[in-house]
């Protein structure tokens, strides 16, 4: 798959020693800039997001933005973009990415003990990025004629149509990677320890959570014989680190930070999504019925979450009545009070549901997502058009509505619009070619009125010219 091989690019081209590093600033953008690392993010988040393992759901990658952002706030480049995104992979691993793209696998949502542990891998990666890392890493690579990362990518990316020449590339650049770098990458691992310490500190969680994290870790490390977890196969981990981790705690203040709701619900989310729809059913039952929890709130909403994927929604609802009774608030349990009428065709039930998460919670995009869809089943097109082009003026980034819009107007016949919402769904997705495509559709569709028209061809020139520069940079 596309996404395991880039995960691979973690892993190959590890970074060089901190004594060898040219300086932040006009050496490593010499061979790096800002504008081509957009191009590069661009490119690889296309590909994320047509993986079959990376997880559309809304919900949890709100989630994981409202924790990821509340690190970068307190980081050292406030204001630089990020986008966090999850990955249906059992094992434990986070990576960073060019143009601030930040990956987290479900493994590691389900392994950590702690929100703060959690946290401190995502302040961890945050640094990485930070630092520019990958930008002086790839400086470094130019000077001895190594293969760069956005050369690395683009030939991945144009290998897609034969993987085992793409794989057979990698296989000898992580070769001739870790035999070069291996020893280098622990200087960068310290520093974003060290930052990402900070980060985690000042962003208000327990900084203990990094100690408690790593330290298992590498407890757990001693059982593997050939191969270690994938996180530390990425992240090499010594015992200095360890140490060093373990001083800063201690140092510190001790303080009890508690786990937020959104953090037990978004665990209770990932598994009622394991296994089977009946295991998970099972699952939940049995961890509700022994106590096994250590949120009762969440273990209700596993079970409601599973029983809704079983499609037994008549026990959904009924499981899902004493949650809704209980002082717990939460707009995930808003929005799965919706999801669950939705699915169950109980269309009146749904838009009540959301409308009434929308007024307790209108900042949470997923519930705005869930009451256009209810509309657009119910056919209430026109509501549920203004409403998403209502967000879309808030939210312009907000890809999952832009097909919410392409929707409504492609059942209301309005076809130049309907690509024009495809195209710009594309956009975001990072796939311009397919944004151009769909917008050059609208264009020869025959409807529009001039303003519509004249604004979907400015769209498409501004989309051209930002893909030949991507092409450019290509060859």
């Amino acid at each position: 798959m596309i996404l395991r091989t880039l995960l691979a690019l973690t892993l190959a081209v590890q970074p060089v020693a901190a004594a060898d590093l040219p300086d932040l600033g006009e050496v490593s953008r010499q061979y790096f800039s800002d504008q081509e690392e957009q191009l590069l993010g661009r490119t690889i988040l296309r590909d994320v997001y047509t993986d079959p393992r990376y997880l559309d759901d809304a919900g949890i990658e709100y989630y994981l933005d409202q924790l990821g952002y509340r690190l970068v706030a307190v980081s050292s480049r406030n204001q630089q973009r990020f986008n966090f995104f999850v990955v249906t992979d059992p094992t434990i691993n986070a990576f960073a990415m060019p143009g601030g793209l930040i990956g987290v696998h479900t493994g590691l949502l389900l392994a950590a003990q702690s929100e703060s542990e959690l946290a401190s891998v995502i302040a961890h990666e945050i640094a990485h990025v930070t630092q520019d890392h990958i930008a002086r890493m790839v400086a470094a690579q130019s000077q001895s004629q190594w293969p760069t990362l956005a050369a690395l990518a683009l030939a991945l990316l144009a290998a897609r149509s034969n993987p085992n020449a793409a794989s057979a590339a990698i296989a000898t650049t992580q070769a001739y990677a870790i035999q070069s770098q291996l020893n280098y990458s622990r200087d960068y691992e310290r520093e974003a320890d060290r930052l990402g310490y900070d980060t985690l500190s000042q962003a208000g969680f327990d900084p203990r959570g990094m100690e408690g994290f790593f330290g298992r870790m590498q407890r757990a490390n001693r059982f593997y014989d050939t191969s270690a977890p994938a996180y530390l196969r990425t992240h090499p981990l010594t015992t200095e680190r360890i140490a060093d981790m373990a001083a800063r705690s201690d140092a510190a203040p001790y303080q009890q930070i508690p786990d937020s709701l959104e953090f037990q619900l978004v665990r209770a989310r990932l598994r009622a999504m394991d296994d089977s729809p009946q295991e998970a059913v099972r699952a939940a039952q049995a961890a509700l019925k022994d106590g096994r929890y250590s949120s009762a709130t969440a273990a209700r909403y596993e079970l409601v979450a599973a029983l809704a994927r079983a499609r037994q929604f008549k026990d959904a609802e009924a499981e899902l009545q004493p949650l809704l009774a209980s002082k717990a608030a939460s707009p995930m349990i808003a929005q799965l009070a919706g999801d669950t009428a939705l699915a169950a065709g109980q269309y009146a039930l749904a838009l009540q549901r959301y409308e009434a998460g929308r007024r307790a919670y209108p900042e949470y995009r997923p519930l705005v997502h869930g009451l256009v869809r209810a509309q657009l089943a119910a056919g209430r097109l026109n509501e549920a058009l203004a409403l998403a082009e209502r967000q879309l003026a808030l939210q312009a980034g907000d890809r999952r509505l832009w097909r919410l819009a392409a929707e409504a107007h492609a059942r209301l016949n309005h076809r130049l619009l309907s690509h024009r919402a495809q195209a710009e769904a594309a956009a975001l997705s990072g796939n311009l070619l397919a944004a151009i495509e769909q917008i050059s559709l609208g264009l020869k569709a025959g409807d529009g009125s001039f303003q519509e028209l004249s604004a979907a061809e400015a769209r498409r020139r501004e989309w051209q010219e930002a893909e030949k520069l991507q092409r450019g940079r290509r060859q």
